[in-house]
This record gives C-alpha cells, structure tokens and sequence, in this order.
C-alpha cells in the first residue's frame, strides 16, 4: 500500500511505496535517474566485455579466428535470445522489478567468472575455457534476461498525462547507452593493451572493471527501489497469442469440408478470442513477414567486434604518437550513430524532400542495406590492402625460400626444377619475394647451385614442408658457406615486431631491444626470431667483448619481420675494426594500412543502421503494442538472433570450403594440374577473406533486392485503425493502453534493440 494524493493505494506487488519525487520541480520522476545511471553502467559492463572478447579468444586461449569468430557470434545469438525467458518470468511471475533485480545477479556472477577465467594462474587452459564459456552464458542469461525490462520499467515510472516527458526519458536512456558503449569501448582496450599482468596483457582486469560497472550498476538500482512505481505482472501474453494462433489453425482444419470461407485464417479464432486481438495479431504477422530479410543485415552488422577487429590488428596504428588499439575501433559506430541522428532528421532528410526524392520508410530500409552493402565493398579494398603485406605461408608439400647475400660480390642462385631467383642478389641484399618450393614430400633434400665470381659452389639443403627459409651465403677462408634459417613469416597478432640478428662482426655480441636479449655468436651466427614492441629504436646498446656500441636500429613498425645484420665499418665485415653499424632487411612487410583506412566502412554500416529509422520506430512500436506485450513481442520480431546464427553458418562454411579446396589440391591429390595453377589457386585460398566481404556485400546486395519486392505488397501498420476499428469499452482496451505506456516510444531505446533505431 502506498499514498497517492493523500490516499493509500494499493501496490500490485506488495511492497509500499510512495509516489517518486520530481527531478528539480520538474515532471520527470527522480526514479528515473537510478534506471538511467544503471543503464549506463550496464551497458559500459556489456560492451567493455564483448569488445574484448575475439583477440581475448585468440591471443589468451589460442584459438584461431574461425572458431574465435563462431563462439564470438553463437555468444550474441545467445544475448539475443534470452530476452525470451527474461520477458517470460517477467510477465508471468516476478514483474520487471524483481526480474531484473535478480538476473543482474546472475550478470555480475557471469561477470566474475569471466573475469577469474582470465587470471592464467587459475589452472590450465581447460580451466579457462570452461569457466570464459560459463561466464559468456551466464551473461548472456543476465543481459538478455534485463534487456525487454529495463526501458519498459523506466516507461512505468511516467503518469499518461506525462507523454511528453516519457519521450524526452527515452531519448536520454538511449544517450545513456551510447556513452556506456563509447567510453568503454576505448576504455577496456587500454586496459588489457596498457596495463601488464602475469606476463602479459592484463585480460584479468579488462573483464574485472566491467565486472565492477555491473555491481555499481546493480547498487545503484536496488538504491531507488523505495522510489519506483512497480506494475503487477501482465501475465503471460506470449502464451496467449500462440493458443489463438494454435486455435484458429485447428478450427481451420475440423472446418475444411464446409464451403464458408473466413477473410483471413485467423478469423476461425474469433468464436473463442476477441476480434482486437485477432486484429492485432494479423498486425505483428505483417510485420514479421518482412523481417525475413533482415537477419543478413545484421549478420554484416555485427562483424565490426570480430572480423573487422581482426583486420584491425594487421593494420598500421599509429595516430602520431597515439597509438590505436584495434578493438577500439568499435567506438566509432556508438559515436557516430550520436552524430548521424541529428544530421539525417535535420539535414538528410529534408534536403531529399527538396530533390523532390519521396524517401518512405521501407525505402530508407532499402537504403539502409546498400550502404551496408557499399561498407562491405569498402572493407574488402581495405582488405586487400591488408593482404598485400602478408606472405602467403607454404601449404602441404610446399616450403618458402629467399636468399641473403652476406658476401661481397653479385651471387646467382638456382633451385633444381625451378626458376632462378632474379639476378643480381647483391652484397648485402635479400631477394625481395620468396620462391615456393614444390616437395615430393614431407622432407626433401636437393642442392642447390651458387654462382659467384665466376665460379659455381654446390650447396646442399635439406626442407620441410610448411616452412619458410633464408639461404645465408658468406665467405670465410675456407670459401663460399652456406646457412638454412628458419623464417618467421606469420604476423604478430599483437602489431609487435619480429627481429633477430645475424652477426659479421668479428665478436661476439649482446644487445637488449626492448625487453628481449639477443645473443649472436660471431662466425656469421643467427639469434631466434623474438617479438619486440613495434617502436623506434635508435640507441641499442650493443656489447663486443669489452666495448659497447650504440646501434640505431630505427623504427621497428608494425607487424614486420626484420633480420639485421651486424658488421663493421668496412663492407667486408669479417675483420673490420670499429664501431658495429647494422644493415636492416624487411623480411614481412610492416602494415602500411593505416587503420583510419577503417573509417569509411564503420561510416557506411552505421549510416546504413540509421538510415531507415521511420518504419522501424513506428512498425515495432505498433506491433508491439497490438499483441498488448511490449516485451515479448520486441524481442521475437528482433533479428539479431538469426542474424548471428546465419552469420555463423556462413563464416564455417566458408572456413570449411577453404580446408576442402586445400585438400583438393594439395600434393597427394589425384587432380592432375599444372603448378602454376596449384599455386594460384593457394594463393587465391590464403587470401580467401577479402573474398568473403564481397561476398557478404553481393548476399546483401541480393537480400535488399528481394526486400524492395516484399515491399511493394507491404501495408503499412496504423495504430489508429485499431481506436476507430475498436472503441473504448473493449474488454481489452484499458491493457492495450497500459502496454503502450510502457513502450518506448522513441527510436532506439537500446543499442542492442538495433532495429528501433532504423
């Protein structure tokens, strides 16, 4: 029991209450400020998680980025989901109030397994597989479980009377969002990148502040609990459309012989459930016949967190001292949809009305899919770029091989059976490409044939498949020697550096890059590749015996593989007195896209997100509010959770396809094909991701295709129909307007709930 107006009224829920204060003698509830600090916290602990969570999967527990991206997504699928059950225990039984106190429980449980899951001193990595994953379904349960709640129980805090303010409260939920998505986004990255713990990046804390934000965010709303105005449940709406549904359908079939005929299948309903419910349920099936195309929208949407991310990390990050991390790049879609908002309500739309264009609603979905679509295309030039940098690592039966003259004239070089390395190798260069081997098997020996001065020396090798290689040829007084090193051709996927030495010095040397140590014994003696932070190096300090050299190494950038050779002053190394001076060879390519590269992409899938706001912001509403349940039925006509499922069967089928084509030729196919052709067609596998983005954008392109057509049979929903259709004094009336009280009736009211803002 509460006082309203100096009168005890009855609280559906049995706890007393009062009717909220106002915010600054306004008529905004001071409720509401509890519901938007915990939104905002909710959502920095959501998307400061997720933003982490592929290179969590493949840098801490080292898998590779198709299984990364699948778990990534099935995770989404499943936080789309959810609010199923969560809108399900609300209606039925608990009411939004204790269902989202006691599933953000569940969320901040899922929270610190996560986080305990990411210390390495927790057992092996089973351990941590098992408790990331249960953590993921915990959140998962505990997001979704909240995410048909929260905006509808910041609706119920508003009087009808108060509509006006209601619309302002939303408008500022959602702003709340996209601050929580920004700030942690760039926050979380910092944190994991920046901060080092157990040895490496500190994933530890990066899931553990999200942790915090979501036991801040559930503080803080358990805080205004006196103050909340808390509807009964509505009981379970979801349960009752599908019984009319079921009926209709039955007493279609026991009527099939009878010659009467009905307007519309579910008009066999009405001898049993009324004609406003049937209307309204005719409505939302309208509507979810033209969400069929949407999932692959939203399939293209959703990979800014994971293969977006993963080209991120192959890209140059350097904003003049700054240094990008590439999950940060996420931020770009929250910040600019803030942006976007009011420039298309303002400025894009009015200035197409003036071209005399009539953009309707279903036409700005169209639109919206083609820029999607365009962002697609921009991400595979973007793409290709990337890949331009990479070395194409040798498949089954095949192994890499370039050549380092370290000798003080022009050497040429033949492989027997294959083309011989372009003339001259100079002294102290490197071939500029590697020439693929092709094995008869596992291992292969063969000799190889060194022209220099005039003269021809043998030099016998001895491959394995899957390898890349450096011939090293130098003199000594016995003559031309030759040296097979193993190469370091996969790019770091942290953006480091990899570095080694090879030394002509006449000592023994160590040398300190960073954090790593190098020894290089003399006599032309080769350290280990080791990782470095990308940087520039321009005061190494380099120990021979008992002299110390400075040695500039330069900048060491992203994602390259460097062999430096260290001789004296004079070119003949061996013997030269002085100073050690280092020649430095680029065996992989740094990253020479600049990540900024990525802008016009995130640009043109967050205008596309955008673009077509009206239908969505009124089609969803109206629906929603017509099956009287604004949870349950926002959540069953949201296609983010097929979206991902597609997206899923999609990045495995093409993952699978790319094991098929290896296989199919490989060395031990039966396929008879000329070399050169095998060695096209792995090249054409290797760099199968660009493929894959105009892919998505062609399946895109088609999907936008076929949505246009469904368009043009599409009527549009008209909530007024039902006021003139139904008049006051439907038994169900009084429901239907409580429900659409507690709709949010402005456009994106939830980042997740993706489509409202379309």
């Amino acid at each position: 029991m509460g006082k309203k107006n100096g009168k005890v009224v009855e609280n559906p829920e049995g706890e007393t209450s009062k009717r909220s204060p106002t915010l600054c003698g306004t008529n905004y509830p001071l409720s509401i400020s509890f519901i938007v600090v915990n939104e905002f916290c909710e959502r920095f602990s959501y998307y400061g998680m997720k933003a982490l969570l592929t290179l969590y999967f493949m840098r801490y527990l080292h898998w590779d980025k198709d299984l990364s991206t699948a778990v990534y997504h099935a995770f989404s699928s499943l936080c789309y989901f959810t609010p199923v059950l969560g809108a399900l225990i609300a209606d039925s039984w608990l009411g939004k109030f204790r269902t989202i106190i006691y599933l953000s429980i569940v969320y901040v449980i899922g929270h610190v397994v996560k986080s305990v899951g990411a210390i390495p001193d927790v057992g092996d990595t089973t351990t941590h597989i098992v408790l990331s994953i249960l953590g993921l379904v915990l959140i998962a349960f505990g997001t979704g479980g909240i995410k048909p709640c929260v905006a509808a129980f910041g609706g119920d805090q508003f009087t009808e009377e108060h509509a006006e303010e209601r619309t302002k409260f939303f408008s500022i939920f959602y702003m709340s969002i996209n601050a929580g998505s920004v700030l942690s986004t760039v926050i979380t990255p910092i944190l994991r990148g920046d901060v080092q713990c157990f040895g490496g990046d500190c994933y530890a804390l990066a899931f553990g502040v999200p942790a915090l934000l979501m036991i801040i965010a559930l503080v803080v709303f358990i805080a205004g609990s006196g103050l909340y105005k808390k509807n009964p449940p509505e009981g379970n709406i979801l349960l009752k459309v599908c019984q009319c549904i079921g009926y209709a359908i039955k007493n279609r079939w026991r009527n099939r012989k009878k010659s009467h005929k009905r307007a519309h299948w579910l008009d066999w309903a009405d001898d049993k459930y009324s004609k406003r419910l049937i209307h309204e349920i005719q409505m939302v099936l309208r509507v979810l016949v033209l969400y069929i195309p949407l999932p692959m929208f939203w399939a293209l949407f959703d990979q800014q967190g994971s293969r977006w991310t993963l080209q991120a990390t192959r890209m140059n990050m350097d904003f003049g001292g700054f240094i990008l991390k590439p999950d940060q790049m996420q931020m770009l879609n929250a910040l600019l949809i803030l942006v976007f908002i009011p420039i298309f309500d303002i400025g894009v739309y009015p200035l197409v009305r003036l071209c005399g264009i009539k953009l309707t609603p279903l036409r700005k979905m169209a639109s919206g899919m083609i820029l999607a679509a365009l962002a697609f295309v921009a991400a595979t030039v973007v793409e290709m770029g990337v890949t331009n940098t990479v070395v194409d690592p040798p498949l089954a039966g095949q192994s890499l091989l370039k050549v380092l003259n370290l000798a003080a004239t022009d050497v040429q070089v033949t492989v027997p059976g294959s083309v011989p390395f372009p003339l001259p190798i100079r002294p102290y260069e490197a071939t500029q490409e590697y020439q693929r081997l092709e094995l008869n098997g596992v291992n292969q020996s063969l000799t190889v044939t060194v022209e220099i001065a005039g003269s021809s020396t043998p030099c016998a090798l001895v491959l394995t498949e899957q390898t890349a290689y450096s011939l090293i040829l130098y003199r000594e007084a016995a003559g031309l020697q030759c040296r097979l090193v193993e190469d370091q051709i996969i790019k770091s996927e942290h953006g480091d550096a990899y570095l080694r030495f090879v030394n002509a010095y006449q000592e023994h040397l160590n040398l300190t890059v960073g954090d790593q140590d190098f020894y290089a014994p003399k006599g032309h003696g080769v350290t280990p590749h080791e990782v470095v932070a990308r940087g520039e190096y321009t005061d190494v300090m380099c120990k021979a015996g008992q002299e110390e050299h400075a040695v500039n190494l330069g900048l060491l950038d992203f994602g390259a593989s460097y062999t430096i050779v260290l001789k004296g002053v004079n070119d003949s190394a061996v013997g030269s007195e002085g100073r050690v001076v280092p020649h430095k060879m680029e065996d992989v390519r740094a990253n020479n896209v600049h990540i900024a590269w990525q802008i016009p992409q995130y640009t043109l899938i967050t205008a596309g997100e955008v673009f077509p706001s009206g239908w969505f912001s009124t089609q969803r509403r109206i629906s929603a509010a017509s099956s009287r349940d604004p949870v349950i039925f926002f959540t069953l006509t949201h296609p983010s959770a097929t979206s991902y499922l597609l997206l899923n069967i999609i990045t495995r089928t093409t993952a699978f396809k790319t094991q098929v084509t290896r296989a199919f030729w490989g060395p031990s196919s039966k396929t008879q094909v000329t070399r050169w052709t095998r060695i096209a067609c792995d090249a054409s596998v290797l760099r199968l991701q660009w493929v894959e983005f105009l892919l998505f954008a062609s399946l895109l392109v088609a999907v936008s295709i076929i949505f246009s057509i469904m368009a043009q049979f599409y009527t549009y929903v008209d909530g007024d129909q039902l006021d003139s259709m139904f008049p006051a004094g439907d038994e169900e009336e009084d429901n239907l307007k409580k429900d659409q009280i507690n709709l949010s009736p402005n456009p994106g009211t939830d980042r997740d709930y993706k489509a409202t803002k379309m």
